[in-house]
């Protein structure tokens, strides 16, 4: 008796599975004198622990002294996994198989233990991870690293590989705009814009309910296989992914995904639950984070709306003035030479006027309605900001939102994001300008990209980016090149086909 009792405290005193589970099958064995002990775990997770070896020819069912001996192991209401005993030469009398289902009684008892203490410990962590966002916030994190940090923080708390949060990118659209962690597969993931409907992440970005995928790599590649460019490497990799999303009252702010590479374990319903309460914590503090930056946007606005009015109401008024009076002046002159020379200067005041009617526009823009599609431009130029480290200068010209469809309009806005989101990954630049122009005859749209960087590399290097881009500008008719520019750095241009406008304003489609 003291043996056993000593065997039942040994077996009680184990909290971690594995070690539990190896300590339950050697003591089993160890008391009734069995050759070979296996516990089979069932369920998703599976596992063996084994001790000893079978004899040859065993059998592998029955439960005669000669025969192997299978016992369920109850952990409180459900069956955790099966004891199979192959008994010893002396077999199994009575008063070994007591000690037998005293030991399996034993250990169903402690894994039931091990298991509530393992679910309390994942509790903490996710606990301390929503904690670690909120202090982030505290010390006045910007949204970006908010959002790594909640990646991250999820990813490892949920024993994930890989984690992510994607945003909304227009109708029907989401961008990956974080991938964690670092690295040369997670840099191509990021920025990469996939469909809400047929995809896990957007099912729970519409549904508004955490998504469970197994295989989640084959339905991927499925999902996107006639997308242009090649798709990471590391996506068929992918296994067992929950994506969960970021909820604040009735908006969805986005979704927070973590995955397993190649690790058949599937995350259980109890990672869906905690992770569904830390993705409501850290859509909490996506929000303050959004309000925090709004804050700060809406004194930069003030002050940008008065530098905006002083330059309306006396720069350019004076500049006006000015070039009427040297116009008026030419006409007076009798030397046609410097006639010509006063008339050029005239149209310098003209051409210097158009850009600060632009940059009185740049200065105006972000505050606002959604609706204009230059403010939508300058707002994808200051979220930039963060990843470029400078905020980069913005032009327009032609009827941008009389001219241009919504249909290409979202493919101008991707487009504009990916090519800056390129600027900040490769260029190594310290400025960058963007011009979006439409010609006279409203047929044609250009988007030219500049930076004073590396400039494009010699080889064929990384063409993912340029091949998404090219896709959106063929889609329209157009194309797409990258080449040195002048005095240094990088020039994208990006061109798209308008459709033909008709009375009404309709397009007819393409």
């Amino acid at each position: 008796m003291p043996a056993i009792l000593a065997a039942v405290a040994g077996i009680a005193r184990e909290l971690e599975m594995p070690a539990l589970l190896q300590r339950a099958v050697t003591t089993v064995c160890d008391l009734v004198g069995a050759r070979h002990g296996r516990l089979e775990v069932t369920g998703p997770d599976g596992g063996v622990a084994e001790h000893g070896r079978p004899a040859d020819g065993g059998g592998s069912g029955g439960s005669g002294d000669n025969g192997v001996v299978e016992i369920p192991v109850r952990a409180g209401p459900k069956i955790f996994g099966t004891f199979r005993i192959e008994p010893g030469e002396d077999g199994l009398g009575g008063r070994r198989r007591e000690v037998l289902g005293a030991l399996t009684a034993a250990t169903g008892m402690a894994v039931e233990k091990a298991l509530l203490v393992d679910g309390m410990r994942r509790r903490e962590r996710w606990l301390e991870a929503s904690y670690d966002v909120t202090k982030a916030l505290i010390g006045s994190q910007g949204l970006r690293e908010t959002l790594r940090l909640i990646a991250e923080r999820a990813r490892v708390v949920a024993g994930g590989t890989g984690g992510a949060i994607a945003l909304p990118a227009g109708p029907g659209l989401l961008v990956f705009d974080v991938v964690e962690p670092p690295g040369e597969d997670s840099e191509r993931l990021t920025g990469l814009t996939i469909p809400t409907e047929g995809t896990a992440t957007g099912i729970a970005f519409t549904t508004r309910r955490p998504i469970v995928v197994r295989d989640y790599g084959e339905h991927v590649q499925k999902e996107q296989r006639d997308r242009a460019g090649p798709m990471p490497a590391m996506i068929k990799d992918l296994d067992s992914a929950i994506s969960v999303p970021l909820i604040v009252g009735e908006e969805t702010l986005g979704v927070l995904l973590v995955a397993k590479f190649r690790d058949r374990s599937p995350f259980t319903d109890a990672d869906v639950q905690l992770a569904e309460t830390f993705a409501g914590h850290a859509a909490l503090a996506v929000e303050f984070s959004r309000a925090q930056e709004a804050r700060q946007q809406l004194a930069v606005f003030e002050d940008r709306d008065r530098i905006a009015r002083d330059l309306h109401d006396l720069v350019i008024q004076r500049l006006f003035a000015t070039g009427l009076g040297l116009e008026g002046v030419s006409r007076l002159i009798a030397d046609p030479g410097v006639a010509a020379r006063v008339a050029g200067f005239a149209q310098d005041l003209d051409g210097t006027i158009r850009e600060i009617r632009n940059s009185i526009f740049s200065l105006q823009a972000p505050a606002q309605a959604q609706g204009s599609l230059r403010a939508e431009l300058l707002r994808v130029a200051v979220d930039a900001r963060d990843t470029l480290g400078f905020e980069p200068r913005v032009g327009f010209d032609g009827p941008l939102d009389a001219a241009v469809p919504d249909a290409v309009r979202s493919d101008l806005i991707a487009s504009l994001r990916e090519a800056l989101t390129n600027v900040a990954r490769h260029a190594g630049a310290t400025s960058c300008s963007v011009e979006v122009i439409v010609d006279g005859l409203g047929t044609r749209l250009s988007l030219v990209v500049r930076d004073d960087g590396t400039g494009p590399p010699e080889g064929p290097g990384r063409v993912s980016g340029l091949a998404n881009l090219a896709a959106r500008a063929e889609r329209w008719g157009g194309g797409c090149v990258l080449r040195p520019a002048d005095g240094g750095g990088s020039r994208l241009e990006w061109t798209a086909e308008l459709p033909a406008r008709i009375a009404g304003g309709q397009g007819n489609g393409r």
